[in-house]
Formats: C-alpha cells, sequence, structure tokens
C-alpha cells in the first residue's frame, strides 16, 4: 500500500464510522426545502452520503427522489435505512460519479447538492446540472464560502491549498446568474449545523489516536477541526435557492 493509499484507508477509518459526512442540519435543510417554489415531483440528490438528508425530504415531501452518491458503503447504509422505514417506492439510489450522471436532459424539477459541488468545481457542476431541470426547475445547492472579506491568514493559509476556488456569497451568486438561474434565496448554515459534523468527527478521530498514533489523516482531521473551533464565522456554508430561467 503507498503512502496515497494509506491515507485514505485512515482517512475511511474515521469517516465510515460516522453518521454525517459534512456540516448540515435536518431543520436547515427542511427550511431550505419550504423555500423552493415549486412542488417537486422528482427529486434529484447528488452527494448524497448516507441520506441524512435523503429522509428528511422523503418525509416532508410525496417526491420521487433519486439519491446518488459514488460511495457504496455509504449508499449501502441509505438502503438499509430506506427498506427499515418503508421508503424503497419512493427513494431510488444510484452509484454514480457527479461528474458523469445517467439521466436524460430536463429530467428532474429539483436538483439537491449540499456540500458537495466543490469535488467537481461549483461553476462547471451549476453549468452541467442545469441541462438535468426541467424549465422553471430549482436546484438547492450548498457551498463553504468566505464570509469575512479580511480572513484570519491561518484560514487563508488552510483554505489555499484544501479549497483554492472558494469565493464570497457575491461571487457565487454571479456565477448563478451566469449560467441563467434566479437567485431565489440564500442564507449561511448555523453553528449548530457545523457542531453537527466536527464534534463527532473530533470525538472519533480522538479517540483513535491510541491505536493510529502515526496517522498523518487523523493529524489533518484533527488541525481541521481546530481551525472550525477558532475561525468559524469568517468562513462557512451558504445554502443557495435557484431556478432556472
Amino acid at each position: 500500500m503507498n503512502q496515497d493509499e494509506s491515507y485514505m484507508k485512515d482517512f475511511m477509518t474515521v469517516f465510515q464510522e460516522l453518521e454525517r459526512w459534512g456540516p448540515g442540519n435536518k431543520q436547515e435543510s427542511l427550511h431550505a426545502f419550504s423555500l423552493v417554489p415549486i412542488t417537486p415531483q422528482h427529486i434529484l440528490e447528488i452527494g448524497c452520503g448516507k441520506g441524512l438528508t435523503t429522509l428528511a425530504l422523503a418525509k416532508a415531501s410525496h417526491s420521487q427522489i433519486t439519491a446518488v452518491d459514488n460511495e457504496p458503503d455509504a449508499l449501502q447504509s441509505l438502503n438499509a435505512a430506506l427498506i427499515s422505514k418503508g421508503l424503497t417506492k419512493q427513494v431510488n439510489t444510484v452509484c454514480a460519479s457527479m461528474t458523469d450522471l445517467p439521466f436524460p436532459q430536463e429530467s428532474f424539477d429539483v436538483i439537491w447538492a449540499e456540500g458537495c459541488a466543490y469535488i467537481m468545481g461549483v461553476q462547471n457542476a451549476i453549468k452541467e446540472w442545469r441541462a438535468l431541470l426541467q424549465p422553471g426547475g430549482v436546484m438547492v445547492l450548498s457551498d463553504l464560502v468566505w464570509l469575512s472579506s479580511t480572513p484570519d491568514q491561518q484560514s487563508k493559509d488552510f483554505f489555499s491549498s484544501e479549497y483554492p476556488d472558494m469565493q464570497s456569497v457575491a461571487t457565487r451568486i454571479d456565477q448563478f446568474n451566469r449560467e441563467n438561474f434566479d437567485v431565489l434565496h440564500h442564507f449561511s448554515l448555523s453553528e449548530q449545523a457545523w457542531e453537527n459534523y466536527y464534534q463527532p468527527l473530533k470525538q472519533r478521530a480522538v479517540a483513535l489516536t491510541a491505536v493510529m498514533p502515526c496517522s498523518q489523516a487523523l493529524k489533518d482531521i484533527l488541525s481541521e477541526v481546530e481551525l472550525y473551533e477558532q475561525h468559524l464565522g469568517e468562513f462557512g456554508y451558504q445554502m443557495f435557492i435557484v431556478q432556472k430561467r
């Protein structure tokens, strides 16, 4: 096993046991859903992970939901939850890459993507996923953004390597507009949404240090958590609700 493979193995050892793989909050996802100005018939959720938002959307609507992720273990966990809750007829899971989605154009009236578009680049995601939306369809997308024009140097140094395309809210709004979307609403996720993510992550990483004391992945995760604790507010996740023109 090479160094990169060892790093990813340690990384997944931490995350596989966690319920949430990114900042989020059920109440805030449902608030975003309440701001969607149409009654969706078919929702495409991209980067669904273990399906916390999937299950919330299914309970809050009568929509058919297609939940996509490229991590089989995450989908296995979601499928088990769908069976236990009797939702297998409402929700279909698909293992696929967000860069190569196997769906016809204009197949969905809502696309939902929390905290994942950065993987392919937000601008690319907006442009490519737009084709999957029906006319007047809505995209709900959250992204990590700068909330301060004068962030601390530690924050700038960290994100210059971890997320070099991180932008301000105004820049993301401009990018949506240039791809022929109207930005209907946007809001920042709360501190609680972050704590839902990084507190279990920190506890898991600390617990594993005894058995993985030399793991660079663990050290990096704990450094990231420390950054959240010290500088959250300079940056944060912004939820955008936008409509295709």
